[in-house]
């Protein structure tokens, strides 16, 4: 192999043939900068977020979208371990020995492909191990068996798709506790989020360095036609929320809705309407510090079951900014009613309305009660398959499962105004009109 005098000369005659006169000394050190960007490519052409953040942690927690490019994050961090240090023993673990072969160490972005061909990782099945040229080595570890995890020592650890691990508190304690060679034993966790414990300790932990990221970010990366049939079919549920966006979404105990009977709820195309009604929570201040305007449009089709349109709700607006949002909302879902909740208003809710477009068919209503107490009854629909979404609304699902039996609130924000809204239109369009003076609300 030519030494680097001759790589030196060799890189100044190169030059010289564009007209370059190149001392040796320069040479040499274009050449010693040439393997530095053969080594460490990959900071140059990964995004920010694909790379280590600095400073001191003990886990790196890349929680993002399918195809963001977690996998090749994870592996070349690994990469980088093991071929700078001869002596480093890294754990690769997965939810399955089989994920752990095909997708970390075997896959497109995996370790064995993103290497240079004289410094690539040799995979030795029988013993479960990966052996660079130097010698550090990196071992498969399934997280169907946590017991194997139990006396191995690490300096380092790679974890694919923590949140689908089998035992995954038990590994992970297993894994933490061999984390013990060298000076600084880390791990880096690569997944799509879901709500288990595990996944919200690491979150909440200060050692912990948090990486979020969407799908759409690696969108150079991705085909075209992969990325608008996934956007199309799942953006705004909550599995295109969770597999797209990297969102946690968890469920809230006792609220009245679940994101489970939601996604149950959901309707491709919208049939025949009977009837359609646009319901309002209007707030009870203005401006940027104000509760939403909640506006819903819900609709009852052909087949007796309601169907909720749309959620055209805006914040921050004066009385007629978020009047004439309601108007354009009766003429786009071309309503036959407009039901306006007036507690915090009065006649002025309805007299703000036909201000900005006197014809509108308003009808005020006057809660007696709270709005979770209004919902159950409407949630009771829902659970008897009597109303779908038409589509993903997900500000209003998120506050839908915010609402808990029994009067709390847990969802975002201070009010749930659009799911207030929703309550108003479902309860007109399939509770009928109550009697005066009913426990939930009366009529004006």
């Amino acid at each position: 192999m030519p030494g680097l005098g001759d790589r030196a000369r060799s890189a100044g005659e190169l030059l010289g043939r564009f007209g370059t006169r190149v001392p040796p000394a320069l040479g040499a050190f274009v050449v010693r900068q040439l393997r530095i960007l053969g080594r460490d490519r990959w900071a140059l052409t990964a995004r920010p977020a694909q790379l280590a953040p600095r400073g001191r942690w003990d886990t790196w927690l890349i929680m993002a979208g399918r195809g963001f490019g977690k996998t090749r994050a994870g592996a070349e961090w690994v990469r980088q371990l093991a071929e700078g240090n001869a002596r480093a023993r890294i754990a690769l673990v997965g939810a399955t020995l089989a994920d752990v072969r095909d997708v970390m160490v075997l896959g497109e972005s995996g370790l064995v492909a993103i290497a240079p061909p004289r410094r690539r990782p040799v995979l030795e099945v029988s013993r479960r191990r990966l052996v660079w040229p130097n010698g550090a080595q990196a071992f498969l570890y399934s997280a169907e068996e946590p017991g194997q995890l139990r006396g191995p020592q690490h300096h380092a650890a790679w974890c694919d798709e923590l949140a689908k691990w089998p035992n995954c508190e038990a590994v992970w304690d297993n894994l933490k506790l061999g984390l013990r060679l060298g000076q600084r034993p880390r791990a880096v966790v690569t997944t799509t989020p879901r709500p288990v414990a595990l996944l919200k300790a690491l979150l909440a932990d200060s050692r912990t360095r948090v990486t979020r990221g969407r799908t759409s970010e690696n969108a150079e990366n991705l085909p075209p036609a992969f990325l608008d049939a996934v956007t199309a079919r799942y953006a705004g549920t909550r599995l295109g929320r969770q597999e797209l966006d990297g969102e946690l979404i968890e469920e809230v105990p006792g609220a009245l809705w679940s994101r489970a009977l939601i996604e149950r709820c959901r309707a491709d195309a919208k049939p025949g309407l009977v009837r359609v009604v646009v319901g309002v929570d209007p707030p009870a201040g203005a401006g940027d510090g104000a509760d939403a305007c909640g506006i819903v449009a819900c609709g009852v089709g052909h087949d007796g079951r309601a169907y909720v349109l749309g959620d055209r709700s805006v914040q921050g607006r004066s009385p007629e900014g978020w009047a004439r949002a309601v108007a354009a909302a009766a003429r786009e879902f071309d309503a036959d009613r407009v039901v306006a909740e007036v507690n915090n208003g009065g006649a002025m809710v309805e007299a703000v309305l036909k201000g900005v477009e006197p014809g509108l068919p308003v009808k005020p209503v006057r809660a007696a009660h709270g709005k979770v107490a209004r919902a159950e009854p409407v949630a009771a629909l829902y659970e008897a398959g009597r109303v779908l979404h038409l589509g993903a609304l997900p500000e209003l699902e998120d506050e839908l499962c915010g609402l808990i039996a029994g009067g709390a609130y847990a969802g975002p924000g201070r009010s749930p105004d659009r799911a207030d809204a929703a309550v108003w239109a479902l309860t007109e369009l399939m509770l009928g009109r109550p009697a005066l003076g009913s426990p939930a609300f009366r009529v004006i």
